[in-house]
C-alpha cells in the first residue's frame, strides 16, 4: 500500500539549513518506506518539486493544503524552530493550524527535529500544548525544548540534527578561507570593520570566499564585507558566492582550509567536513555547538584586540576534532520510520 506524506515547514525560502534537513528527510522516506507519495508545502512549489522530485503545493494556498491533508496518511511538521512566537506569531499560528487540520482529519502527526519555544503568548502556548499532546511521535533538537514538553506532560525524544546524516565527499584542502555571514540586528558595521581587518591581517595570502546562503538575508552583509576588505587591501583575492545549490555549498565548504561562519548549519557542515571552524556567536544554538566541540568563537561585541588574539590562536590550531564524536552524531531515522 502506498503511504502518503505531507511535509510542513519553512521550505521554499532558500534557507540552507531547512532545505538540507528537508533533503535528508525526503531521501530517508523514499529509501525506507517503500511505496510512498510525498507532498511538500512550500513558498516556491515549482522549485521544490524540481529539487526533490516530489509534489508540492503553495504553503499559503489553504484550499490546496487542506486537500492534500485529506489525502495523506501522515503529516510531518519540521524540522527547524517552527513552534515559537519570537520570530512571528503569524508563523506559529500557521504551523499550528496545519497540524490542527491534520488532526481534525484523523491523520497521524509527526513532529520532526523541531525546536519548541519560546512561546511568550500564554494563549498560543496553551493551544500548542493541547495540539502537541495529540501528535503520534515527537523529536526535538535541544534539551530546552525537551524540558518544556516534559513540563507540559508530553513525551518527546531528543535527537541530533538531521544534517549530521549528510554524506560529505573527502576533498583535498585548498588554499581558501570561507566566510559566511547573515544579517542580524546586533551585527554592526564596526564588527564588519574589525572582521575585515583581521581577515586581511591573517589571511591576505589566501583566496577569500564569502558565502551568501540566503540572498534576502545574507547578500547585503556579504557584499559589505567584500567592500571593506577591498578598501583595506585593493589586491586581496576575495569573491562573494551566491545562488549556488546546497550540494555545491557543501562541496565548496569541504575543500576549504578554514571557515568563519555565523549560521549554525554552516558551522555544522564545516565540522562534519573536518575543517577548522570559527563560529561567530550570534545565537544560543551556535554558542552551544561551539561548546560541544570546544571551538574558539567570536562574540559580536568583542574588541579588535580580542578578535586579533582569537584569529591568531585559530590560525595556529590543528584540526583536533573528536572524530569519533562526529561519526556518532546522526538522526535516528530507523526509529522515525518505525513510527510511520
Amino acid at each position: 500500500m502506498t503511504k502518503k506524506f505531507c511535509i510542513s515547514g519553512y521550505y521554499g525560502f532558500d534557507n540552507f539549513g531547512d532545505e538540507t534537513i528537508l533533503n535528508v528527510l525526503v531521501e530517508n522516506i523514499k529509501a525506507g518506506v517503500g511505496q510512498s507519495q510525498i507532498t511538500i508545502f512550500s513558498s516556491n512549489p515549482l522549485k521544490t518539486e524540481k529539487l526533490y522530485d516530489v509534489k508540492s503545493v503553495y504553503s499559503f494556498d489553504l484550499l490546496s493544503v487542506i486537500k492534500e491533508l485529506l489525502r495523506c496518511n501522515y503529516l510531518i511538521s519540521g524540522g527547524g524552530s517552527l513552534l515559537q512566537d519570537v520570530t512571528s506569531k503569524k508563523s506559529l499560528v500557521y504551523y499550528l493550524a496545519v497540524i490542527a487540520i491534520a488532526l481534525f482529519f484523523r491523520k497521524k502527526v509527526i513532529i520532526f527535529a523541531q525546536g519548541i519555544g519560546p512561546i511568550n503568548n500564554k494563549i498560543l502556548a496553551n493551544i500548542t500544548k493541547i495540539i502537541l499532546k495529540k501528535a503520534k511521535y515527537i523529536t526535538v533538537r535541544d534539551n530546552k525544548s525537551l524540558n518544556l514538553l516534559n513540563e507540559w506532560g508530553i513525551k518527546a525524544n531528543i535527537c541530533d540534527d538531521p544534517v549530521w546524516n549528510i554524506k560529505i565527499n573527502k576533498k583535498e584542502k585548498a588554499n581558501k578561507i570561507g566566510i559566511q555571514l547573515r544579517n542580524f540586528n546586533s551585527l554592526t558595521s564596526e564588527f564588519i570593520d574589525k572582521l575585515a581587518f583581521c581577515i586581511n591581517e591573517f589571511y591576505r595570502d589566501k583566496e577569500i570566499i564569502i558565502f551568501s546562503f540566503q540572498n534576502k538575508i545574507d547578500l547585503e552583509i556579504c557584499n559589505q564585507l567584500k567592500k571593506h576588505l577591498q578598501i583595506i587591501n585593493p589586491s586581496i583575492n576575495v569573491k562573494v558566492v551566491e545562488n549556488i545549490s546546497n550540494e555545491k555549498i557543501i562541496d565548496d565548504i569541504s575543500e576549504l582550509d578554514s571557515l568563519i561562519a555565523m549560521r549554525y548549519h554552516a558551522c555544522l557542515i564545516g565540522i562534519k567536513a573536518k575543517i577548522k571552524v570559527l563560529p561567530i556567536n550570534y545565537d544560543i544554538k551556535v554558542e552551544n555547538l561551539a561548546k560541544d566541540f570546544n571551538l574558539l568563537n567570536l562574540d559580536l561585541n568583542c574588541t579588535l584586540e580580542h578578535m586579533k588574539e582569537i584569529f591568531s590562536d585559530f590560525k595556529n590550531l590543528s584540526r583536533a576534532y573528536n572524530i569519533e564524536k562526529i561519526e556518532r552524531l546522526n538522526f535516528n531515522f530507523t526509529e522515525l520510520l518505525e513510527n510511520l
